[in-house]
Parts: structure tokens; sequence; C-alpha cells
């Protein structure tokens, strides 16, 4: 099974709960301008068309949306979710009454472009590094109510999920540390906790210099090193010290421009959140023909 396939298997839930939401939002309790201009007997074809080159991603959620809300509609994929896809190429084409199309019009748009978007920064990220053995992994900066779906795309875009959220891993960050008075402190208390509670959840630490590393590699059931905001040198430095014993992953300013620099210095992971915060929709449009 692939690894979007499973994600969709995994938050199958999550996903429905996501699309009924919302579909509330928008359509509220009736699309009154459609519903004033056409019947459930206008039926018409429609097509989706990319406004530039990408990596689409959405047209299963989009073929969800259709098949769990608005069973009255087909639809015919030209592409699939991860394709490479050209400016004016057609991705899909829906059809069934003018109404039920009208009334999710926004909803596929808005799906689709902002998937999409994220899909394509991911993927073009990812071809930068492709020579290392280093793995783009999104964050918890996403758009609320629409984490998943921008979790998705990041799939789909070739890049690494992160946590979910706070309940399927142990992040020890630097407030935590700082509130524990010492980061010893803070990995008594969660091994602890974890202990304790029989929770079976992966823990991973960040750490902002080689006196708090040091700590850390005492502690081998820690399943990841995070070297934040570490310099290159720094970073190069630490990889070197650790030694294959830990995964590693860096976090904090990177970017296009450093990416490269941050991979070849031989972490296992890269951590961005503009990938979701900060990625550009892709254009398109949905019409009738």
């Amino acid at each position: 099974m692939k690894t979007t396939d499973q994600f969709e298997s995994k938050y199958s839930k999550e996903i429905f709960t996501f699309l009924k939401n919302v579909l509330k939002e928008d359509f509220g309790v009736e699309d009154h301008t459609s519903k004033s201009y056409f019947d459930n007997k206008n039926d018409n074809s429609f097509k989706l068309i990319t406004k530039s080159n990408c990596v689409i991603s959405g047209i299963r959620l989009s073929e969800i949306l259709i098949e769990k809300f608005r069973s009255d509609l087909s639809i015919n994929k030209f592409f699939h979710d991860g394709d490479q896809v050209k400016k004016g190429e057609t991705i899909m084409e829906i059809k069934g009454p003018t109404y039920s199309v009208l009334s999710i019009e926004r909803l596929i748009l808005n799906i689709m472009q902002r998937m999409s978007g994220i899909s394509t920064l991911t993927s073009n990220l990812s071809k930068l590094i492709s020579h290392t053995k280093c793995k783009i992994l999104d964050t918890r900066k996403t758009t609320p109510g629409f984490r998943y779906p921008e979790k998705w795309a990041v799939l789909i875009g070739g890049g690494v999920n992160h946590r979910m959220g706070l309940f399927d891993a142990i992040l020890i960050k630097d407030n935590h540390i700082d509130s524990s008075g010492t980061i010893e402190k803070a990995i008594i208390s969660t091994k602890n906790y974890l202990d304790k509670n029989n929770l079976k959840i992966p823990v991973y630490i960040e750490v902002r210099d080689r006196e708090e590393l040091n700590e850390v590699i005492k502690h081998k059931w820690i399943n990841r090193i995070i070297l934040d905001n570490m310099s290159i040198i720094e970073t190069k430095d630490s990889v070197s010290f650790i030694n294959g014993r830990f995964l590693i992953e860096s976090s904090g300013n990177i970017n296009e421009r450093n990416i490269i620099d941050y991979a070849e210095a031989g972490v296992d992971f890269v951590s961005m959140g503009f990938i979701t915060h900060s990625a550009s929709i892709i254009d398109m449009s949905l019409i009738q023909g």
C-alpha cells in the first residue's frame, strides 16, 4: 500500500469529519443562488483546469467528497495525486445536476488549490536534496481545521509527516526544558510519565548546544534528536558526535536557500513549517463544457 493510501486509511474518520465540517461551513442549509436557477434535473459537465504547472493534489479528497456527500455526481479523473500537470490541462471532469456541482465548486477549488500548492513546494524542495538521505518533514504549523489535507499534501509531494498533533508523539521543546529546570529533569519526567501510563509513543527532543546533547545521548530510548536552530558548522559537528546512534532532525530557519547545506551535513530530516503555512496556492478553474 502506498504511503498516501495508508494516510487515507489511517485517518478516514478525520477526513470524513473535515469534509462534513467544511461543507457545513460553506453550504449551510442551502445554496440559495444555485437553487434559484437550477433544479436536480438540469445536468451538465464541468472541467477542472489548472492555470499553472504543478504537482497535483486533492483529487482523491475531492473524490471522497463526491462519494460521501454528492452521490448524484460522477467524476472522471485524468490524473492522480502526485502527477506532474502542465498549465491548461484538464485534471478531472464532474458530471451531474448543475445545482449539485455548483454547491461544492468553491470547496473543491479550495481543496485542490491549497493541497496542490503544498505538494508542489514540497516536491521542489525534495528534488533539491534528492542526492542525500535527508527527507523533508512538515510541522504542526498548519491552517486550523485543515491539518489533515495539508499533511496529506506533504506526503503526496514526497515529504514525510511529523507528529499529527500533541497526542501521537512527545516532543520535548525548549519551553519544556526551561520550565523543568534542566534537560535531564525534563527527560526523566517524560520517562516516568510514559512508564506510569504504559504509553508506547515516539519521543523526540530538541537540543540547543553540545551541553544539552551530552545529556540526551545517555538516554538510548529516545527516538530522535532535534538540532534546534544550529548553524551548519554546529550541525556537522553534532552529526559527527552522534555518529549514527540516533535519528537526527534539523529544525529552525531552514529554507530553500540553505536546505542543501543542512541535508549534506548528514541529518536524516529537516523540518520546515513554511511548506504548509506559506505555500502559494495553485490557481484553478471549474468551468462548464
